[in-house]
């Protein structure tokens, strides 16, 4: 009997830590749950119980995180969409290849990666549904947008100061240099089932394009992507 009742204290003192770590971890999967709702059903369309429902949690827990879909949506980017984004940033800002390099290897194999990964779904959520909701597309805008272009301006201003670009009006209208992505984004959803589009060989014609235009003379063209980052 004494053995059998401590067998069961084991037992109970295994799961209380596999208990305590499922709690700290259900924020991270009421917000992977959220993501999953969003992309496949809209925000308007997205109920907090559905939510709670993939999560397989509570139904009334999602609101003990997240006191609104607004919220939760809000998190969704941070969690999703603002990492990967602020990691591109970081090495744009603080890599030492040269930035015509930089911008046909690593920055060129994000994009593409971006235009085919889920990730995009938000883009595409905003682009349906933002012109309904204001107070989404501002926050996107400040976390992920405007943070983006400042960035690219600051690249090209590197550029431009190291002999590698002349100075154009593209650095007025950095948004030029992700356009084509977004473009591929809306094919994709759009357009993919009538006609493929190579995305891919899409971006990297439009990378060589743009170097073309803005390269300053006699600053030398890399015949590949300069090495690994």
């Amino acid at each position: 009997m004494a053995k059998t009742k401590r067998a069961a204290g084991k037992r109970n003192g295994e799961a209380a830590p596999r208990k305590r770590e499922r709690k700290d971890t259900r924020p991270q999967e009421i917000v992977a749950a959220a993501f999953e709702e969003f992309v496949s059903h809209g925000y308007a369309a997205t109920r907090l119980e559905d939510v709670a429902a993939r999560a397989r949690v509570s139904k009334g827990l999602p609101y003990l995180y997240f006191k609104t879909k607004e919220e939760l949506f809000k998190a969704v980017v941070r969690s999703v969409i603002s990492p990967i984004f602020d990691a591109m940033r970081e090495r744009m800002l603080t890599t030492e290849m040269s930035c015509e390099a930089f911008l046909k290897g690593p920055f060129l194999a994000f994009i593409q990666e971006l235009v085919g990964s889920r990730r995009v779904l938000i883009a595409r959520l905003l682009i349906a549904e933002g012109h309904k909701h204001p107070e989404l597309t501002g926050f996107y805008y400040e976390q992920v947008i405007a943070k983006g272009r400042e960035t690219l301006q600051a690249f090209i201003d590197r550029g431009v100061a190291r002999g590698e670009f002349r100075a154009t009006p593209l650095r007025d209208f950095p948004q030029l240099i992700i356009a084509p992505a977004l473009m591929a984004v809306v094919w994709r959803a759009l357009f993919e089932r009538h006609h493929h589009l190579d995305t891919d060989a899409l971006l990297k014609t439009h990378i060589d394009l743009l170097l073309d235009a803005i390269r300053a003379p006699g600053a030398p063209a890399p015949a590949g992507s300069g090495g690994a980052p």
